[in-house]
């Protein structure tokens, strides 16, 4: 089977690697059909994380269940379906909650070394009846690859944000993850959504989806806006040193930001003080993506909420390195890919 890797920074190849097998009575073996990139691949792209062999990559696809283990209830061969790219055992405590983040086991990332890589023309599921859901017949590819990674993280960013009706909100980061939950903060009751980014192609964009446009130079405006008080949620969708100091200087006395931007491995120097006097609530947030579902999918169904326009390019799996190239310009026109299998 064909899969992409990740050989060095910047090096991007696909090769042949022996299928995907059944990875258990309980897995599954899913033929995918599309896949994306994901802003958080590029931190693997970028050199931000040390390679000590070639990493097959990609944790958003969906697909076609080509077998199943004797254990599997939920999905059958032939079903079409997403996979969460988040993985749990689906057994534990903490998989009951619908959050693998909190597997006892601890939970897996698809295509990050842990599980074989999505990018790819067939992958192994473990745990198949927690991971995969099938694709309601109403939502699109676009709609259902989104669910499996960005719109439930842009999603879970919003609700740990404590965004309360009306209140003012800043996100920080307008890739796919930042205008999810730009989308996602509306949804949920916003009065205000600050959209910072310093490119103005995906201001422009956040502002299509009623958002308040803002360069990051411009970011004192919050302040002003809101008579000194400062935004009462902020979200952090870059999660660098720069966005999360912003973060946490732009929000109110009292309020709360909620980071789902990806860290690089370096020390973040953090103002334990001024964010203590100011009782200032940080939260970290790999995204529950089984548990969002339930929620987003009703959403989709009835038009509520809208994530039309994230999706800008598709490649085919054999161009990705063109397409992470193009991933990688972070440019205005180029938010989301997909890749086609």
């Amino acid at each position: 089977m064909r899969t992409v890797v990740i050989e060095a920074p910047g090096v991007i190849s696909v090769v042949e690697t022996p299928d995907a097998t059944l990875p258990g009575p309980d897995g599954a073996v899913v033929a995918i059909t599309a896949t994306a990139i994901c802003g958080s691949d590029l931190h693997f792209y970028e050199g931000d994380y040390p390679l000590v062999q070639p990493v097959p990559l990609g944790h958003e696809a969906v697909g076609t269940v080509v077998e199943v283990g004797p254990d599997v209830r939920t999905v059958s061969v032939g079903d079409h379906v997403l996979v969460s790219s988040v993985a749990g055992c689906g057994s534990c405590a903490g998989c009951a909650t619908m959050d693998p983040v909190t597997c006892v086991s601890g939970p897996r990332i698809f295509g990050s070394g842990a599980l074989g890589g999505a990018q790819s023309e067939l992958l192994a599921v473990p745990a198949a009846d927690f991971q995969l859901m099938v694709v309601p017949e109403d939502l699109d590819t676009e709609e259902a690859l989104l669910l499996t990674d960005n719109l439930a993280t842009g999603w879970a960013g919003a609700q740990r944000a404590d965004i309360t009706p009306g209140s003012t909100v800043v996100v920080f980061g307008l890739g796919a993850v930042g205008l999810c939950a730009v989308r996602s903060a509306v949804a949920q009751g916003a009065g205000t959504v600050y959209a910072v980014d310093p490119v103005e192609g995906r201001r422009d964009r956040a502002a299509a989806s009623g958002a308040t446009p803002l360069a990051p130079a411009d970011v004192g405006e919050v302040h002003e806006t809101t008579r000194g008080r400062g935004a009462a949620s902020v979200i952090d969708a870059v999660g660098n040193d720069t966005t999360m100091t912003a973060a946490l200087t732009c929000v109110r006395a009292g309020g709360t930001v909620s980071v789902v931007g990806v860290h690089d491995l370096n020390p973040f120097p953090f103002p334990a003080l001024m964010s203590l006097v100011r009782s200032v609530t940080l939260r970290m947030t790999t995204a529950p993506v089984q548990r969002t579902w339930p929620e987003l999918i009703p959403l989709l169904q009835a038009g509520r909420l809208d994530v039309s326009g994230i999706f800008t390019d598709t490649y085919a799996l054999g161009d990705a390195a063109a397409a992470y190239a193009a991933v990688a310009s972070r440019s205005g026109d180029c938010i989301k890919v997909s890749l086609t299998v």
